[in-house]
């Protein structure tokens, strides 16, 4: 191709969508807005969501539960890996679109994508583990064993941190995929791009369609159906502000859903630190079997 050729020819520039349900669909409504960088340059015009996007997500998340819930521990750890690998391979990408979304340098933003890949790796770890640390046998008195394991809590709303596009992203939502639940992303409004592409690393792994769904748009728009919805079983407010996280707090109340209020999560200096255990005990319900020790106990089927 001569330069000339290269001067005319015009580039393919990305088209971003939703994702729900395993696919790429545009709102329903049709609607963009536009994405801008910290310099305020136009980056890409972005799907901007509506209630029935957001409804249409739920349908698709409560679908997958059933089957994700019901994976082993140890399949739901390699799947997870599993991404954790594509988005090793996709490094170079995300760099560019951290770099753009939060204003970093190229060097800080390839150490925040790191710190995505190794957070997720991270939560792939301990999905055959966590149980072992919330669930055990408890004592009482009389011939029983009494056993408590951890279960998902369901379909779960997540509002993404607004400022870190993709490892705040990474640090709320692989806890509550990597413990069975399923999960409707309200991506950031301000940088939502990395979130996008995360549904394609998404959509070309393991994870079967409609684990995660991801929503881009106004936040408030979105986050306020998802939080009055009756099929949503808990709610995620960490990247919503004050008076928006009062609000869902409040919708959330109708169907008793449970709600992780705002809390900051790893960004900066904190980049490597320990994320711990909290996240991924936010979304999960205790079981608690009895069952007769003895002859019974040994032949028994409770377990």
């Amino acid at each position: 191709m001569s330069s000339t050729d290269e001067q005319n020819r015009l580039s393919v520039f990305k088209t971003y969508k939703l994702y729900v349900g395993g696919k790429f669909p545009r709102s329903e409504s049709g609607r963009v807005y536009e994405v801008s960088d910290s310099k305020d340059r136009w980056l890409a015009n972005a799907p901007l969501a509506s209630r029935k996007d957001a409804r249409d997500a739920v349908v698709a998340a409560r679908k997958a539960f059933g089957g994700w819930s019901g994976a082993t521990a140890y399949l739901r750890g390699q799947i997870l890996y599993r991404v954790a690998e594509m988005l090793e391979g996709r490094r170079g990408q995300f760099v560019r679109e951290v770099a753009d979304a939060e204003g970093l340098s190229k060097s800080k933003a390839a150490e925040a994508v790191e710190a995505a890949v190794d957070r997720w790796v991270w939560y792939a770890g301990w999905t055959d583990k966590v149980a072992q640390v919330v669930g055990g046998a408890n004592p009482v008195s009389g011939p029983y064993f009494n056993l408590s394991s951890p279960e998902p809590t369901g379909v779960v709303a997540v509002v993404a941190p607004q400022e870190s596009s993709l490892l705040g992203l990474v640090s709320v939502l692989a806890p509550v995929i990597a413990t069975g639940n399923t999960a409707v992303v309200v991506a950031s409004e301000r940088a939502p791009l990395p979130a996008l592409s995360l549904a394609e690393v998404l959509a070309t792994s393991d994870v079967p369609g409609g684990v995660v769904n991801i929503l881009s748009g106004r936040t408030a728009e979105i986050a306020t159906p998802l939080a009055a919805h009756q099929d949503v079983n808990a709610i995620d407010l960490t990247g919503a502000g004050a008076e928006l996280a009062r609000d869902l707090e409040v919708a959330a109340a109708d169907n008793l859903k449970r709600v992780l209020r705002p809390q900051p999560v790893d960004g900066g200096a904190d980049w490597t630190a320990d994320p711990g255990t909290g996240r991924l005990t936010a979304f999960l319900e205790t079981k608690t079997v009895w069952h007769p020790t003895g002859s019974l106990g040994v032949s028994g089927s409770a377990y």
